[in-house]
Formats: C-alpha cells, sequence, structure tokens
C-alpha cells in the first residue's frame, strides 16, 4: 500500500489551517505544510496571534509548529515534495455572468489544478477538500489528462470536510464521519486506502466511509441543505408563535423528543450564517436547474427564502417595536460573528439586519468580543449592503470595544449572536444609562433565563418565536391573514 509521508494543503483559511493542524498533531510522522499566496495570513499562522479564532486551535497547533507542521508561501516546493495535496481553497459563490447568485465560482480550484500538474513528477495523490459542485473533480481530472507526463501519475479524491466553526477542533478529533470518495478502478481504490490509512490514526475504521466519488461530492452538498433546512423549518414555526402566543422553544423541545426528529439545529434564531449554508444550498439549487429539476430546485429555494424572511421580520419588528421609526435613533447590536465562539463574518445574520436598519437611519453602535472592527466596516460596505454608499457607514457605524458603551443612550439593545459573556452582563447598569421605554431584542434566546428579571428592572423584551408579557394577552386570529413575499419587508400593523 502507498504510504504518505508528506502531506501540501494549498488554502490556509477556515479548512485548510484547522484541518492540517489536527493531522499534524495525530500524525507526528507526517510532514504538513499549508501554503497560500496571502504572506500576511501565512505570517499570522507562524506568529502567537492565529489569523482565525477557533477554541483549542491555538495549543494544536503550537503543540506541532516547527515540527511536522509548517505555514509556507512556497507553494510549487510544497507541491512538488508532496505525496498528497488537499485542495483547501475557497469556492465562493458566482457574482457575475451565467450562474450569478447560485452557481459556485471554481476559478481558484482549477488555478490549483493547473499549478499542481505543472510542477509535479510521479505520484501523486489530489484531493478535494474545498465544497465543490458535483462532478467538479472531473473537471481536475481533464485538467489533469490535458496536461499530462510520462513521469507523472495523480489521482483524484473527494474529502469533504464536515466541521463546524466554534467546534472545530472538537469536530477534526472526534468527527461523526469521515467521507473520502474516488475512482471504482484500482488505481482510485489504492488512493482511497492511503487517505484511510491517514486518517485512521485516530479515527475508528468504522467511521470512515468509502464511496465513489460523486457520492461524496453530493452527500457534502446535501449534509448543508438538511441542516439548513431544519433552521428554515423551526423559524417558520417561531413566526407563527408569535402570532398564536406559543413558545418555539417548548414547540422544538417537544418535537425534538421525537427520535426520529432529534433534537438538533431546531433552535429558533434570526437565521443561518457562515461560509457553507447559503452557498451551498443555492449551488444545490443551480445543480437542480441545470440538471433540469424545477420542482426540486424550487423547493430548496424556499430553504433561502425563508432564512431571507426571518431576518427581515426581525428588523421590521424593531422598526415597529420603535414607534415604527429609526432614524437617527442609537440601536446597540451585540454580537456580529455569524454564532459564537469564532470571528468569521461570513453571510452572517449580524450584517442584514444591519443593513435594513441602516436603510432607515439607524446609528447603529456594534460590539462583537472576537470581530475586529476593519472587519465589521468591509462588510457593511460592501455595495450590496451599503446601496453603493459606503460614506454612509462611516456616518452611521460605530464599532466599540465595550459592551456598556455601546448601550450608553441607545433606544434599543439587539442581541445578534449567542456569545455566552452576553448573559452575565449588568443589565441594570445598562437599563440606567438607556433611553426610555429600553428594549431588548434578543435573537438568539440567549436571556429566557433572566426576562422576569429584566421586566422588573424597567426592560421591554421582544425575543424569537415567543411574546414576552407579564400577563398573557389573548389570541384572536383575524380574518384575513396578509400574504408576506420574501422580498420584501412586512407590512408594518396597525396600532390599535
Amino acid at each position: 500500500m502507498f504510504q504518505i509521508k508528506r502531506i501540501c494543503c494549498i488554502g490556509a483559511g477556515y479548512v485548510g489551517g484547522p484541518t492540517c493542524s489536527v493531522i499534524a498533531q495525530m500524525c507526528p510522522e507526517i510532514v504538513v505544510t499549508v501554503v497560500d499566496i496571502n504572506e500576511s495570513r501565512i505570517k499570522a499562522w507562524n506568529s502567537d496571534t492565529l489569523p482565525i479564532y477557533e477554541p483549542g486551535l491555538k495549543d494544536v497547533v503550537e503543540s506541532c509548529r516547527g515540527r511536522n507542521l509548517f505555514f509556507s508561501t512556497d507553494i510549487d516546493s510544497a507541491i512538488r515534495d508532496a505525496d498528497l495535496v488537499f485542495i483547501s481553497v475557497n469556492t465562493p459563490t458566482k457574482t457575475y455572468g451565467m450562474g450569478k447568485g447560485r452557481a459556485a465560482d471554481l476559478k481558484f480550484i482549477e488555478a490549483c489544478a493547473r499549478q499542481i500538474v505543472e510542477v509535479s513528477d510521479g505520484y501523486k495523490i489530489v484531493t478535494e477538500k474545498s465544497t465543490v459542485p458535483v462532478r467538479a473533480a472531473e473537471s481536475i481530472r481533464r485538467i489533469f489528462d490535458a496536461n499530462t507526463k510520462p513521469s507523472l501519475n495523480l489521482q483524484v479524491l473527494s474529502n469533504p470536510e464536515f466541521l463546524a466553526e466554534g467546534t472545530a477542533v472538537r469536530d477534526l478529533k472526534e468527527p461523526d464521519r469521515v467521507l473520502i470518495g474516488g475512482d471504482e478502478t484500482a488505481e482510485g481504490q489504492r488512493a482511497i486506502r492511503a487517505l484511510c490509512a491517514v486518517y485512521e490514526h485516530w479515527v475508528p475504521q468504522a467511521r470512515i466511509i468509502t464511496t465513489n466519488t460523486w457520492s461524496s461530492e453530493l452527500s457534502k452538498l446535501a449534509a448543508n441543505a438538511f441542516l439548513a433546512q431544519r433552521i428554515s423549518s423551526i423559524n417558520s414555526i417561531s413566526a407563527l408563535c408569535e402570532a398564536t402566543g406559543a413558545d418555539v422553544e417548548e414547540v422544538a423541545k417537544a418535537i425534538g423528543m421525537d427520535q426520529r426528529i432529534g433534537s438538533k439545529f431546531l433552535k429558533a434564531s434570526v437565521g443561518f450564517g457562515g461560509s457553507c449554508f447559503q452557498k451551498d444550498v443555492l449551488n444545490l439549487v443551480y445543480l437542480c436547474e441545470a440538471l433540469n429539476l424545477p420542482e426540486v430546485a424550487s423547493y430548496w429555494q424556499q430553504v433561502i427564502d425563508m432564512n431571507e424572511y426571518q431576518r427581515r421580520r426581525f428588523a421590521c419588528r424593531i422598526i415597529d417595536c420603535l414607534f415604527n421609526t429609526v432614524t437617527g435613533k442609537k440601536i446597540a447590536l451585540l454580537g456580529f460573528s455569524f454564532k459564537k465562539d469564532t470571528g468569521d463574518t461570513r453571510e452572517s445574520s449580524s450584517i442584514y439586519i444591519s443593513k435594513y436598519l441602516l436603510d432607515e437611519g439607524a446609528k447603529l453602535f456594534i460590539y462583537d468580543p472576537k470581530v475586529l472592527k476593519e472587519q465589521i466596516i468591509r462588510d457593511l460596505s460592501q455595495p450590496s449592503i451599503s446601496e453603493d454608499n459606503p460614506e454612509r457607514v462611516s456616518e452611521l457605524v460605530t464599532v466599540t470595544s465595550d459592551p456598556y458603551e455601546a448601550c450608553q443612550s441607545a433606544h434599543a439593545l439587539v442581541i445578534c449572536t449567542e456569545w455566552d459573556m452576553f448573559k452575565e452582563l449588568d443589565y441594570g447598569k445598562i437599563y440606567k444609562k438607556m433611553l426610555k421605554p429600553a428594549f431588548i431584542f434578543d435573537g438568539r434566546r440567549v436571556l429566557d433565563h433572566l426576562h422576569a428579571h429584566l421586566q422588573n428592572i424597567g426592560f421591554q423584551i421582544e425575543t424569537i418565536g415567543k411574546k414576552v408579557a407579564a400577563t398573557r394577552i389573548p389570541y384572536t386570529p383575524a380574518a384575513v391573514c396578509p400574504r408576506i413575499s420574501s422580498s420584501e419587508p412586512p407590512a408594518k400593523k396597525t396600532k390599535v
């Protein structure tokens, strides 16, 4: 059996960095080199301040960096020396041309494939780590075949990552499964066995699944689509709960105890974010449309539409409660990353809620314990978010390093990320410094246990999937329920 002794990973981002750091720690006899064209990122990996935040990651990196884990910008040398090459580059959604807004942009994958075949000799295993559309491996293989050399033998595998940001190290060390897809030829099976041997250093064989390449690629898209679907499903129920007086947390607990359903990913919130869910669902939608499966495409598009509706609905609720206008009003927004325990803001719901409030002229004071000020300003200055008016960001947005400063003289406090620290703030102190009536909009249900205490202080509380009131208001259904477009904010309710 072919034995892997040297690994090169192209791409030092959220996938490549943590994955290869854990491999290096678990396989001390394998030399792992992570390469990237971004010099500042590589310098950060070689410093005491890593470019990404993940609980436990710094300890893993420091335990093997300089011994069998290296970070470098010398991509050609790392590829040339490696037995196995991971491709872990970004595959963003296209922003132009055919498939704009849905299809994955594979230009970085193609560039890697061409660089690998150009500098390689001998036998190498090339493995997709990035999330890619089905049959991307075939595209890589065609590039290899069209540029082959007599001395070159490249095998292509699919090995998608299933880690979740915030728990990446634990997910990598204790994975639910490791999925490896390859050709059903003798050479393909040989490559699969070689990669299996790497993971078998710490992963039980029963958790290592081998498939053909296409099944592996589709499994990654389907897994993320199913997870996103569950979030959108419970968020749809949260809207119904707010209209009827039910509590979505109680509903989620009741249905989650059914073993056929389970309790995971039934947490109502302001919507899902991150680099994968929206991108992968949109990729799946585009794939279905390209294969003439419009009904399937429409089904999965609804997952995205519901996520967007939940964000708009929450923003409109803030505006409605603040007497139907937020123009010139200071609003404290706590949390900007897409989830706790990460500094990643990609597709964060906080970005879109900020956009809707900025569109109404609100003055936002933003605090997040891990996201840098420059990242927040950059996210809100995107043309699609700033309405091609980045100057409004400098006029209306202030990023603070203290949550109490963010809340000073604010009309409302909005929780957009479920950081644990937000459960422990001194809300009595915050209330005294806010304008009255003082509102808390809890988009993550992190303050459920404090509702009675907060109401005693004097706060008006609004949360996802529940009406918070001192006395329960009986529900009287309206004669006609208005239809709400996912592309437009819900109509404001007339105050009676």
